[in-house]
Order: structure tokens, then sequence, then C-alpha cells
């Protein structure tokens, strides 16, 4: 392990902004991780996956422990499922490539999700109508106080919307190490019904998808929609889509009839941030080298040289503007690091 000081992370956040750590680490064993946590030389450290779930507000004075743990292990299987053991620093697209390539179903609608695999927990990620915990068995983790290696099943983790145990009273306090996910080996469970799936299989002829096509799909809609982080910076979808209740959406629909809307339950309803901020009249706009993105609104991007509070500071006007305009308090999806 070599420890490089003043160390820039442009390279290593989607955004692409240039903040700096004081001193910087990168990790390719769960061995060298407990043995960097149990280093008293760096008495702040600051963990570091993937990067794309992140705006970094400024310089971090601690030391950066960046998680590029790798492997894909098939744990157990039988005729119909097979469990595969994931570590946290495989990215998370290319391992959902690997599972097309074996015909094992249940990510395919969340292909080309920015980021690594061991922060998935983190968010409970999830794209068009499935969420990670949908394909979940546990986790590993390392605790940061003692260096213990721990394994979490799925309820231990708490998932909700974009939320987990490890966003709450576990934040901070573990480094996910590993994810272990159940996959469908045949009869996969086909799910079209979200978002613009179905029209984008009508396009090419599909009635009958495999997980192959859906993926396919998938990837067609968000290259459509979302920029490629290696050409402008941005961290994918910046805010959670809100979800309000049965009052507050009769009041709401009531005075915007044509907002789009999906049900959650009797009680609850789930509003398109991304249409709250289009019609707050942000989509395409610029400020300086920040800016929404023009094809969809969910997205900041970084035109070239934005500093993470310019990001920042467009968001908080964006989410005081929504809540004027409709009276709805959209959140950010991605971590602040202030």
């Amino acid at each position: 392990m070599e420890v490089f000081k003043d160390f820039s992370l442009r390279n290593y956040n989607t955004f692409g902004i240039d903040a700096k750590a004081k001193f910087f680490v990168e990790i390719n064993l769960v061995q060298d991780l407990q043995d960097i946590l149990a280093d008293d030389t760096y008495p702040d450290k600051f963990i570091l996956g993937g990067g794309s779930n992140m705006l970094i507000t400024k310089d971090i004075d601690a030391l950066v422990i960046h998680v590029n743990l790798k492997g894909i292990h098939i744990q157990n299987e039988d005729e119909d499922f097979v469990e595969i053991k994931v570590m946290a620093g495989e990215n998370w697209h290319e391992m959902v490539l690997w599972t097309l390539e074996n015909n094992f179903g249940g990510l395919e609608n969340m292909s080309l999700i920015p980021g690594n695999t061991g922060t998935a927990p983190i968010q409970n990620i999830g794209a068009y109508g499935v969420e990670l915990k949908d394909v979940f068995v546990g986790c590993e983790a390392v605790r940061r106080s003692d260096q213990n290696l721990m394994y979490f099943t799925k309820e231990e983790c708490k998932f909700g919307y974009r939320d987990s145990f490890f966003k709450n009273e576990g934040k901070d306090k573990y480094v996910i190490t590993s994810v272990i996910l159940k996959l469908t080996k045949n009869n996969h469970a086909i799910n079209t019904s979200y978002g613009a799936i179905e029209e984008e299989l009508k396009k090419s002829n599909i009635i009958n998808p495999s997980i192959k096509q859906v993926s396919n799909a998938v990837i067609n809609i968000r290259n459509s929609k979302l920029p490629n982080p290696k050409e402008l910076g941005n961290s994918g979808s910046f805010f959670k889509n809100p979800v309000i209740s049965k009052i507050a959406f009769d009041s709401f629909i009531a005075k915007n009839p044509e907002a789009p809307f999906y049900k959650v339950s009797e009680e609850e309803y789930k509003i398109p941030a991304g249409w709250l901020i289009e019609q707050s009249g942000y989509k395409g706009k610029r400020f300086g080298d920040a800016g929404v993105h023009k094809k969809q609104a969910l997205v900041l991007v970084n035109y070239g040289n934005a500093k993470g509070l310019d990001i920042l500071n467009l968001a908080h006007k964006i989410i005081e503007d929504v809540k004027s305009e409709f009276g709805i308090t959209i959140q950010p999806e991605v971590n602040l690091i202030k």
C-alpha cells in the first residue's frame, strides 16, 4: 500500500470536481483495508468507492481510502437460482453484463447505473421498477471501530426507497467489502412495465424479450437521456423522486392535472422530480460551468471547471423554486461532502 499526499480526486468522482485529498491510498485486499483502518497515523479517514454518487464541495482533510476490491464468485447454485458474491470494487454495470453473459436474471433493469457494487446497498439502488433489495441476500462489511469483518442480512440492511441502515444508524461506521445476490438461471421474471422499456422494445419488434434484450433497451433509454460522465461530469440522478401523502397529492394533482405520477400505496404517491424541475424552468439551463442537463432535468452537470459549491448552490436554488412552485420538497439523492 502506497499513501500519496495532496492527491487530486478529479478522476475519482464522476462530477470531475478537482478537489484534493490530504492523503490517498488504494485498497485491493480486505486485510489491507483492516490494516489501514487500524493505523492511527491517519486519525481522519474517508471511504471512497466509485465516486459516482457524491458531490465533493471542498478538499478532503483526511486519508481517502479508495476501495478497489475485485472479484465475482458463484457461492451457491441449483437448477433455478445462483448466488454470487461480488467484491465492492467491481464496476456495477460491468458486473451486470457478466451476469447477462451467464444468463443470470434479475439485474437487467439496473443496467448502466454508474458506480461500484460496494456502494449499491447504501442507496438501495434501483431503476425501471427494480431495486437492489429484490435480489439482495446479504453483504460483508468491515466495522471501522474494531476492523472486524461482519455479515449483514437483507433484513438488517433495513432497505427503503434509496435508503438503508448504512445511510442512517450505520452511517460512517462500516465499509462494505462484498455483496451477495440471488439471481435466476431460468424462468426469469421479466419486468418491462415501468418507464419506456416496452416502447423501446416495440421499436425492434420484440414481444417476448430476453433478459439481454431488456438490458439493451434500458441501456438505449439511459444513453438517450443521461450524459456519459467521461464526457460531461455528472452523478446521474441528482435528486430523489419525492413521495407525498394522498392529501398532498390530491391538492397537487388538482392544480397540475397533466403531471405524471406513480401510486406507491393507498396513502402515498411518487412524483417525478425531473418533471417538477423542468416545469420550474431549469431544464438545459447553465450557470457558469454548473448546469442542468438539456435532456434530463434530474441530472446536474459540470461543463468543465465547476466547483462543488457551484453545483451545490444550483441544487439549493432548484429545491427552493420547486418548493415555491409546487409545495413539494425534493431532496438530493447524491451524498454531499461538505
